[in-house]
């Protein structure tokens, strides 16, 4: 009698234990359904030009040259149903372009030396990204997600830079409003996650160009400065998600 009882004491308390354990399970998981997370990373700004021209005239033999920038994220994650997820983000980010033209040939009546557009942009962004788990075997688990972005340019910290043309004092007024569809990978070792995705810009990012006529020596006074270009963006990231 005594191991009978010492049996069913036993199933108790193990029925018990394994009660209080899939009550923490459903608390963790009810705990995590909404995760707050941060991020930072590096970033290579390509810009693609569409149309650069002066007057009718096109500039040709251009070169996009990649330059490095940084981000820092803050982001929130509603896991959804089974693998799903959403995660809206604030980002401020700094990126880094500049596109070369050569003088030579077709381009040697229009620019006075080989050119280059150096450009800054800082930008608050704000992605809003779906995305699905397809491993998701703890602590490991790895994600593909997409969605759109829109980025507000900080004009007081943008800035480009012209040199190699005829026209003197060149300004380029940047959009205030930015768009972009984001695609990207994120692989994950408990917390702590790796974020690779690309941007393709959307829209063009320059609004108009000039420049001082009364500094710029004749005939090259009398035409406008043509530029229309899309940001797209590699960026790389590491960071936490609690």
């Amino acid at each position: 009698m005594k191991r009978i009882y010492i049996y069913i004491l036993s199933a108790l308390f193990a029925a018990y234990s394994a009660n209080l354990h899939a009550q923490d399970i459903m608390q963790h998981e009810k705990k995590q359904r909404v995760s707050i997370g941060i991020k930072g990373g590096f970033n290579s700004t390509m810009m693609f030009i569409d149309k650069i021209c002066y007057g009718e005239q096109n500039i040709t033999d251009i070169q996009n040259n990649y330059k490095v920038g940084y981000i820092a994220t803050l982001f929130t994650r509603v896991n959804l149903v089974k693998k799903h997820f959403i995660q809206p983000e604030v980002s401020y980010a700094v990126s880094h372009g500049s596109i070369s033209m050569s003088n030579l040939r077709e381009n040697a009546t229009i620019l006075e030396d080989n050119a280059l557009i150096k450009t800054k942009m800082t930008s608050l962004e704000v992605p809003i990204l779906y995305g699905y788990k397809f491993i998701d075997s703890s602590p490991y688990g790895m994600s593909f997600f997409f969605g759109p972005k829109i980025a507000w340019t900080i004009k007081k910290q943008t800035s480009s830079e012209y040199s190699g043309f005829y026209q003197k004092n060149i300004t380029e007024n940047i959009k205030p409003f930015n768009y972009s569809a984001v695609f990207g990978i994120g692989v994950n070792i408990s917390n702590v996650f790796f974020d690779f995705r690309y941007e393709i810009g959307c829209n063009n990012i320059t609004k108009s160009v000039s420049y001082d006529k009364t500094l710029t020596q004749e005939p090259y006074n009398e035409k406008e400065i043509m530029l229309e270009r899309r940001k797209n963006i590699l960026s790389f990231s590491v960071g936490a998600i609690f």
